[in-house]
């Protein structure tokens, strides 16, 4: 790649783009950057709250409990004498009784009242000036790892999440429960009152643990200490991936324009090489993603790191336009693609940070960068590296793929989707060792599916999800080892006998192991302190010799992707065979690992 041809391409990209937008797509993006604009400075001055107005309480404006619905956003006051059923009530307060209809709605209502309740008198007890005997239960939480044994003066539940606290003394009960006496048929129910103790909270606790939420702690009373949940910053944060989807579908439009108009052809013939073409086109849509996360975060409070934490995902979302702008036949099917990749690859940056203060599985997703620096929480060098080194290569490699592609034959041609990405894994197997570098170089892809299928599956019972997800990373695995070579065959890269199979296997097998030594940065964040984890990631390392360690793995790999390179050089048909025995063998040998080093 040069430089100056790089750099020429990109300031003409930038002209041309400049040039060629309509009335319509300038107001469409106007739209969306007002849009954004305006939702900053509401989340910054006000703290959200999705379920405000939720749940409606008929209460005399005279009762002591007026003024506790009020506090509370969820919430809503209304007239008592409406009739209590859906749509019109969900709880009625008369007196010191509380009176709840028998549906899900109505006993909802009755525990969100119930936890007002005991945020009011939590203030109230607060403003006492013997702070001891206010609250005399007082809880302090330390977050550590799922794995960890348990801390003196820290207990833990059975899922190891959450503390055992004490009984509360002095009168720290709710009130009696009371029953309905105004002759219309209504259950009443337990009900508290608001010049009575609970026992409950203590002083604020911070949003967001300082320092992050493994190895810290939480101290106050009870009631106080709850799982943080950024949802501000989160919000803030998803702020960086909308203008993407705007700036991927401006830039699909030039590729796939290219194509359809042969205007990319002038190109073709020019000194210029195809790396510098595609470097250079894409680099100013880049260059305007990187400016728009830099207002944004100059907007939000944000730093460095946030823009260094969402320019690789801005980069993801590009090549994979790009190669999607080189497969779609039609403006129609790459923006059903455009939206395929936005969805997924936004799924893929927001879900895991939803957990970032809460699960470790968070640092997959350099969102939760955005998270920690929104807060103010230090980042170490290794969780940064993890959460975006897997992200960058894999945009590194679709561009790659996307340029092998970028020729004649393929620009502007109408050939269907799947037989194009056939020519883009075809296009660099100049040699076979290029079949073991190219596994490789799938790894990351490989990270990134594996990581995601974590996120997805850990939630499940460890005894169905480790199953599960043994067999997805089979799949994957054995998916990244042999499409290529099936596309070689395909291709007629190379001759069609078993022997090649053999030999191509082999050594898409080792590079894959080779490669595969990469997945030692997720010790870097301590995911397989997770059972989940060490099913995905560390299988191999639970107590074995270092022979073993080496040899077993290396022995599986090249085993199954000769497997799947044997019935590739075959046809389709024995290709998608071969493919589902060796991921079968591939899963009986991670159960097998799994369930023998357990």
């Amino acid at each position: 790649m040069r430089a100056g041809q790089t750099l020429r391409i990109a300031r003409w990209e930038t002209l041309r783009s400049v040039g060629s937008v309509d009335r319509r797509t300038t107001i469409a993006l106007v739209a969306v950057l007002v849009f954004v604009a305006g939702l900053v400075p509401v989340l910054l001055t006000t703290t959200p709250t999705p379920g405000a107005g939720l749940y409606r309480v008929g209460v005399d404006a005279s009762s002591p409990y007026a003024a506790v619905i009020q506090e509370d956003p969820e919430l809503q006051a209304v007239d008592p004498d409406l009739p209590l059923e859906p749509g019109s009530m969900d709880v009625r307060v008369v007196g010191t009784a509380v009176y709840v209809p028998d549906t899900e709605k109505g006993r909802a209502a009755a525990g969100a009242l119930r936890e007002a309740i005991i945020t009011h008198n939590d203030a109230v007890m607060t403003q006492e000036d013997d702070q001891a005997a206010a609250f005399p239960v007082s809880v302090t939480l330390r977050y550590l790892p799922q794995a960890a044994p348990d801390i003196a003066g820290v207990g833990t539940g059975t899922d190891g999440t959450g503390p055992d606290t004490g009984a509360a003394g002095d009168g720290s009960d709710t009130g009696a429960a009371g029953t309905g006496g105004d002759g219309d048929g209504e259950s009443g129910q337990p009900s508290a009152e608001p010049d009575g103790g609970t026992g409950a909270a203590g002083g604020p606790i911070p949003s967001a643990p300082i320092g992050g939420i493994l190895g810290t702690t939480q101290t106050g009373t009870p009631s106080a200490i709850a799982p943080p949940f950024p949802l501000r910053s989160l919000l803030l944060a998803f702020l960086f991936l909308l203008p993407f989807n705007v700036v991927i579908q401006a830039y699909g439009s030039s590729v796939i324009a290219e194509r359809i108009n042969r205007r990319g052809e002038p190109l073709l013939v020019s000194p210029a090489t195809r790396a510098d073409i595609v470097i250079g086109k894409a680099l100013p849509y880049f260059l305007g993603s990187i400016a728009i996360t830099t207002v944004i975060a100059i907007g939000i409070g944000g730093g460095l790191l946030s823009i260094a934490a969402v320019a690789p995902i801005a980069a993801l979302f590009m090549a994979a336009t790009f190669v999607a702008g080189m497969l779609a036949r039609s403006y129609k099917e790459l923006t059903f693609v455009t939206v395929t990749i936005s969805v997924t690859l936004t799924g893929y940056a927001f879900i895991p940070a939803v957990f970032a203060e809460v699960h470790p599985i968070a640092a997959i997703s350099p969102l939760t960068l955005v998270v920690n620096d929104l807060q103010s929480v230090a980042v170490s060098p290794g969780e940064f590296v993890f959460a975006t080194l897997p992200v960058t290569l894999a945009a590194a490699v679709l561009f790659s793929l996307g340029i092998g592609i970028y020729r004649e034959e393929d620009m502007f041609t109408q050939r269907p989707l799947p037989q194009k990405a056939i020519d883009a894994l075809a296009a660099p197997l100049r040699s076979r060792l290029h079949v073991g570098l190219w596994t490789a170089l799938f790894i990351p892809f490989v990270l990134v599916l594996e990581l995601f299928a974590v996120a997805t599956l850990y939630i499940l019972p460890v005894s169905l999800s480790i199953p599960v997800l043994l067999g997805v990373v089979a799949l994957i695995e054995e998916v990244a080892k042999s499409v290529h070579v099936f596309a070689g065959f395909n291709r007629a890269r190379f001759p069609r006998t078993v022997r090649t199979g053999l030999v191509l296997g082999v050594i898409s097998g080792v590079g894959f192991f080779l490669a595969e030594k990469l997945l030692v940065i997720t010790q870097l964040v301590g995911l397989p302190d997770l059972e989940i984890g060490q099913a995905a990631f560390a299988p191999e390392v639970l107590g074995v010799t270092p022979a073993v360690l080496l040899l077993a793995p290396l022995v599986l790999h090249t085993t199954t992707a000769a497997i799947s390179a044997v019935g590739a050089q075959r046809s389709r048909i024995a290709y998608v065979m071969a493919l589902g025995v060796a991921s079968l063998v591939h899963l009986a040998y991670n159960l097998a690992v799994v369930m023998t080093l357990a």
